[in-house]
């Protein structure tokens, strides 16, 4: 029962992350976890190579450890298709994250969902796989009552972790919806 609590505890752990990538409007430097450059011959995340802050809730900074970066990050940026136009100052790049429009909000609640049904679907591929575990042992000589327990035990875990991953999913459409 452990490891199916862990297993789902991954999924949940990852729509999280994703949840954290779909920009609600304000600046969050999570928002550039998947931007990726070549540093030297090795493809390094963005945030391994500069600092990046939100000195409010319309812009991110980020100033590079090095300058000679700028160029790079910026177009790291641009291919990334996060919508955003990087300003390079020679100092730093800014990032301006324009107001959401309503239609933007509507899609971005859609990835949201999207992201959510795939975490659900990974936790009925764990309660699935659990449940052949069972029957497995069943047919090694589980008795039968102990069976059922077990799945219902199961079927218990699915419901908590669906219920959370429901939770989240309704804190990030708040968050897009919110004007």
């Amino acid at each position: 029962m452990e490891d199916t609590r862990d297993q789902m505890g991954k999924v949940i752990r990852h729509l999280e992350a994703e949840l954290l990538k779909i920009r609600a409007g304000r600046a969050n430097p999570s928002m550039l976890d998947g931007v990726f450059l070549d540093y030297y011959g090795t493809t390094q995340p963005l945030k391994n190579v500069a600092n990046i802050n939100t000195p409010d809730a319309r812009m991110i900074t980020i100033q590079p450890f090095e300058k000679s970066m700028l160029g790079p990050i910026e177009k790291a940026i641009f291919a990334s298709n996060l919508g955003l136009t990087p300003a390079n100052d020679g100092v730093l790049i800014r990032l301006n994250i324009p107001p959401l429009t309503e239609e933007r909000r509507q899609q971005l609640v859609k990835q949201a969902r999207a992201e959510a049904e795939h975490a659900k679907v990974g936790l009925r591929t764990v309660r699935r796989d659990s449940n052949e575990y069972i029957k497995k042992l069943l047919k090694e000589g589980l008795p039968e009552d102990m069976a059922k327990d077990a799945e219902e035990t199961i079927q218990e875990i699915t419901n908590e972790y669906s219920a959370k991953a429901d939770k989240q999913l309704d804190g990030k459409e708040k968050e897009i919806m919110t004007v």
